[in-house]
């Protein structure tokens, strides 16, 4: 408790340390009892490695596939189908809510409409693509509510398309 010392003919004081051991004591079980943020991760599935079939590859339907190749400069170009002949695209934009954003909306509707099934979409990053450009890229498939994406190797056939857009 505080202690009022008039100690004769001198100036009364007020010893304040009980209040400041107190004060010390309170910010030591608050900092100690909160929680921090904790960081949220993305689940990815990626499929394992068939050691046997090294060729064998998994069949899409055109109509319900939509490829996307990371590029350099934070660009992104993207098809419909396959790239020998696409139904749509390649086509080149941006990240973000006036890129790709709006792009992958409107293929979920299209697809959804079309097929009664889901949009498919093949994530591939190339060498000049940074690790942020794939992460910004999932966040989007996050953000649009794109229920199947994968991640996989760019071809060489891609990479020149890349090329011929001039984000290689």
């Amino acid at each position: 408790m505080a202690e009022l010392n008039t100690g004769g003919k001198a100036q009364p004081r007020v010893d304040l340390t009980p209040m400041v051991d107190l004060a010390f004591l309170l910010i030591t079980f608050f900092m100690l009892t909160t929680t921090l943020a904790k960081p949220h991760a993305m689940d990815v599935a990626m499929p394992d490695k068939d050691k046997e079939n090294k060729d064998d590859n998994l069949e899409l339907a055109d109509n319900r596939t939509m490829t996307v190749l990371l590029g350099a400069n934070n660009k992104i170009s993207y098809y419909m189908g396959q790239l020998e002949k696409p139904l749509e695209g390649p086509t080149t934009v941006d990240y973000g809510k006036n890129g790709i954003r709006p792009v992958l909306l409107k293929k979920l509707k299209d697809v959804q409409a079309a097929t009664g099934k889901g949009l498919i979409v093949v994530l591939r990053p190339s060498d000049h693509s940074s690790y942020r450009n794939l992460v910004d890229i999932m966040d989007e498939m996050k953000i649009t509510n794109v229920q199947q994406y994968m991640i996989g190797d760019i071809s060489d056939p891609e990479v020149e398309q890349l090329k011929k857009d001039g984000i290689y």
